[in-house]
């Protein structure tokens, strides 16, 4: 077996410092879940809100990758996904520093005082559409749950003057999400757009906003080379998560 092939089973994925599993949650470990979680500006974080949180991947990646002194609150509307994300939390090395939370997102930011230096969410992102087989998947993938609008106005109220909210999204989405957040007085400061080869055009984008205004920063990511092993982009920006780099 590939050393890329052991480090997924179906119940979970196996990363370099810790295991989550994933088999109680409707949206399974994937690579835009990665990318965000490697991708997303940590430097000047202290505190962390994962919207959304599924298994709690990029709380865990969060995590992994700020000082212990950093504390990640993790919120998850799926009552089974929010328990299969607070047991990954408690059998990482991050326990202490990880809290889910098992609510909607709507009421609990109306509830929080706290106000966080990074925000992060890979959000739903479809038009509701063909049923799905459970009604977990559907909250996962529909925007009727969480749509964008409320998703930016939530985070809006939740972050610091000089924090991000980041988010990754498919290329089709990008443009009306950045126009409802350009409304809402959200600055695009860091834009990745993602390409599966270089001979492809971008089919995930990978966007920070602020509250404060300041030049913007983009580039384009590669995932893989022309004999398909991972690029070196890529491979730099996620060989601290993966077991095989």
């Amino acid at each position: 077996m590939s050393q890329s092939k052991a480090q997924f089973r179906r119940d979970g994925f196996t990363f370099k410092e810790c295991f989550i599993a994933h088999d109680r949650c409707a949206m399974k470990v994937g690579t835009d879940g990665v990318m965000l979680g490697a991708w997303s500006p940590v430097s000047k974080a202290r505190r962390v809100l994962d919207i959304g949180t599924g298994s709690g991947l990029l709380a865990l990646m969060l995590a992994q990758r700020t000082p212990s002194t950093v504390t990640i609150d993790a919120v998850e509307l799926d009552e089974e996904a929010a328990a299969q994300a607070q047991e990954n939390a408690q059998a990482s090395p991050w326990a202490d520093r990880i809290t889910v939370h098992s609510a909607d997102i709507r009421q609990w930011s109306k509830e929080n005082t706290t106000r966080y230096d990074l925000i992060v969410s890979n959000p739903p992102y479809f038009e509701e559409g063909v049923k799905c087989a459970t009604p977990e998947r559907e909250r996962a993938r529909y925007t009727t749950t969480l749509d964008h609008q409320a998703l930016l106005e939530i985070a809006a109220t939740l972050i610091t003057e000089e924090g991000f909210f980041c988010v990754v999204l498919p290329i089709e989405a990008s443009d009306a999400f950045t126009a409802k957040a350009l409304n809402l007085g959200w600055h695009l400061r860091l834009r990745t757009d993602v390409a599966e080869t270089e001979g492809r055009l971008p089919h995930r984008v990978l966007l920070a906003f602020s509250p404060r205004q300041c030049e913007l920063f983009a580039d384009r990511l590669v995932i893989r080379g022309p004999d398909q092993r991972y690029s070196d982009g890529y491979t730099a920006l996620t060989e601290a998560f993966y077991v095989f780099m």
